[in-house]
């Protein structure tokens, strides 16, 4: 067998594990290696070479590695916590920047109960314990589930004719990941368990420094927020995938739909009344990440606001560029048109200016063929039931708009917070859901195929961390436009998109984990999603124009 690792191959004559074939080259590597590719596919550092491939290690510094390593961190954290409390269970929550948020079911989260459990997280991480993947066959899982009366992966059997469960053990503990996770403990040796409103956060580096700890940055309004979204799902009893699933089964899921919607619209007409009661406020900023459904919460919010006699006026910060010559350029060399600098700032504070002091302005609008402001004529003035709506990626930046006084403006971060978790230890990812929209999106709009969406998408995550999430906290509001119900309507239409890579495709690995994890939902029509959804934007066929 010929195994290709960087531009070496090397030659094997039996079936050995990923460890044992580069044991040198992991055990000098610059930063910790904790899982890798073989022919595209992530697998563990065990996994064993039956076959000619080509392997690529991950480490740290990687988004993948990153996951692989919160993942093992939670793992352990499970292991830890019901060593130390074996009649009690936890529950991972949701993400909050560089940790995640969990709590103890029906039980009280102490300082002696955070020492406890970080003492006995440090102890199995130091033991550096083997984590091994278990494959049952249906009928020895079914006996499994019944023996230890666990609902710890039984997910698995909800799947027809799927006849390999998994299981990862580290020693007499077992769980089930729905992903890749590290061949051995010892690996999360970086990390920290905190106290944090009524649970606590397990806390882990970053790609950018994977070799220390991170400073603990507070987000209020965001744990708000999520936490909001997530109590309500909690009152409804739809937490869960299965919970969908079975709605999905008894044909009830229009009523789920239909209260999600409903949440939505509260919180689009609270936005409104929040905004009329303000007279001060002339300017609505909105920003957020990419496949946030930006577009139509502005247009939904132009409803509210005419209901409450506010008339919206919309200006685009794309006809803002600086002309292409001045436009700043990034690291490769190439246009960068996501920082700041490559909006022209003066003419855009000073237009914002006249028009808030009632006065007219003639409009620009960018040719990017040409790469330059053109003016056609389009002129504007603004009245007094008038505000400005603006969207953009440096709307909660305030250098954007530094010479509009604060109080005139209303800043609104919106994003797809999913609150969806597939089973107590595994949540639906907030980036996966808007990854899964935007392959959707551009495959519908923009004739862009999956492969290419997610060739581009590190990028994209990459300019989101440094324009828009720093920022989040200086929102007026933050709008959660996840809604519970969307994987399972966008489905139908991502699987067959995700199935057309290859194993010849780098792209691959990431296709297999989104349609490994899609698995889990049923399906919902497409004729079940209102017209004025916010998912409309991505599947196409709603009341708004985009």
């Amino acid at each position: 067998m010929k195994i290709q690792y960087e531009d070496k191959v090397i030659e094997i004559d039996k079936p050995i594990t990923i460890n044992k074939l580069l044991k040198e080259e992991i055990k000098n590597s610059k930063h910790t290696v904790v899982a890798a590719k073989f022919n595209n596919e992530y697998e563990n550092l065990n996994y064993v070479i039956k076959k000619d491939g080509k392997i690529e290690l991950i480490d740290t510094t990687s988004i993948e590695g990153t996951k692989v390593y919160r993942r093992t961190l939670l793992y352990i954290v499970g292991k830890a916590f019901e060593n130390i409390c074996p009649n009690k269970k936890m529950e991972v929550n949701y993400q909050l920047s560089n940790s995640m948020f969990c709590d103890v079911i029906d039980g009280e989260v102490t300082d002696e109960f955070i020492e406890k459990l970080e003492q006995e997280v440090r102890k199995i991480v130091k033991e550096n314990i083997p984590i091994k993947q278990v494959i049952m066959n249906r009928e020895e899982a079914i006996k499994f589930f019944e023996e230890n009366k666990t609902s710890k992966g039984r997910l698995q059997l909800d799947l027809e004719n799927n006849n390999k469960i998994f299981m990862y053990y580290c020693e007499d503990y077992y769980n089930y990941c729905y992903g890749t996770l590290a061949s051995r403990t010892g690996v999360t040796k970086i990390f920290e368990i905190a106290k944090y409103n009524d649970g606590f956060l397990v806390r882990y580096p970053s790609m950018n420094e994977p070799e220390k700890m991170p400073k603990f940055v507070k987000n209020k309004k965001l744990a708000w927020a999520m936490d909001e979204y997530d109590d309500i799902h909690k009152i409804l009893n739809i937490q869960r995938v299965y919970k969908i699933n079975r709605a999905i089964e008894n044909r009830s899921v229009k009523d789920i739909i239909l209260l999600a919607e409903a949440l939505h619209e509260k919180k689009i007409a609270k936005i409104a009344d929040n905004v009329s009661k303000n007279k001060k406020v002339k300017m609505i900023l909105i920003a957020g990440p990419s496949s946030s459904g930006k577009t139509t919460f502005a247009q939904r919010l132009g409803i509210q606001l005419k209901l409450n006699r506010i008339k919206p006026v919309t200006i685009s910060v794309d006809n803002y560029f600086v002309e292409r010559e001045n436009t700043p350029r990034d690291e490769n060399g190439e246009y960068d048109f996501e920082c700041l600098e490559a909006i022209d700032l003066k003419l855009f504070n000073d237009h914002l200016r006249r028009l808030l002091n009632g006065e007219e302005v003639e409009m620009p609008e960018f040719d990017f063929h040409e790469g330059t402001k053109k003016y056609k004529g389009k002129k504007l003035k603004l009245h007094e039931d008038e505000v400005l709506v603006i969207e953009g990626i440096h709307c909660l930046n305030d250098k954007l708009t530094e010479q509009i006084p604060a109080e005139k403006k209303y800043k609104i971060y919106i994003s797809a917070l999913t609150v969806l978790n597939l089973d107590r230890f595994n949540r639906v990812s907030t980036t996966d859901t808007r990854l899964i929209r935007r392959i959707v999106r551009d495959n519908q709009f923009r004739g862009y195929s999956a492969k290419q969406t997610i060739k581009t998408w590190n990028k994209v995550n990459a300019g989101e961390k440094k324009n828009i999430f720093p920022f989040q906290e200086e929102a007026n509001f933050i709008f959660n436009t996840s809604l519970v119900y969307e994987i399972g309507a966008l489905k139908p239409i991502v699987v067959p998109l995700l199935e057309q890579i290859t194993n010849k495709e780098p792209e691959y690995a990431e296709a297999r984990r989104l349609l490994n994890a899609l698995r889990y939902f049923e399906e919902i029509p497409k004729k079940l999603v209102p017209g004025n959804s916010l998912l409309k934007e991505f599947l196409g066929g709603g009341d708004f124009k985009y």
